[in-house]
């Protein structure tokens, strides 16, 4: 039947029982998924993570000022990754660092909410803050 009218026998679901096929053009439909796939990733939003680093002793305008270009990368849909590096011996400061973070988080309530608590990792301690979606 594909040959009299010049299109192929494509297998469609070759593990059901029995076998599926159609007569389609083949080519046509290879053109048709790639075009499908394509305008799918198009369509996916690429997420954006922008990284805020604080020291364990970080002063109130350094952390105002850091504040401020958080909220601008919220207020434009990136995500937040902020953390406090320890060095040396400051990771004696470790809970000076989780209040930084989390007051941070209470500061930006209006702009993100926190995806994890701060958790330490090495020599750092991170926290990642994604937009709110607006309505």
């Amino acid at each position: 039947m594909a040959s009299d009218q010049e299109l192929d026998l494509v297998e469609i679901a070759p593990n059901s029982d029995p076998p599926v096929c159609k007569i389609i053009d083949y080519q046509k439909y290879v053109y048709q998924q790639k075009k499908k796939a394509k305008e799918l990733k198009a369509n996916a939003s690429k997420v954006v993570i922008k990284e805020i680093r604080f020291g364990p002793q970080t002063d109130e305008h350094d952390y105002q000022f850091k504040l401020n270009h958080a909220k601008s990368f919220l207020k434009e849909g990136s995500k937040v990754k902020a953390y406090v590096f320890f060095r040396g011996r400051s990771i004696l400061f470790s809970e000076q660092g989780e209040k930084l973070l989390l007051r941070f988080a209470v500061d930006l309530e209006d702009y993100g909410k926190a995806e994890q608590m701060p958790k330490l990792e090495g020599k750092r301690m991170i926290m990642m803050i994604a937009p709110v979606k607006k309505k």
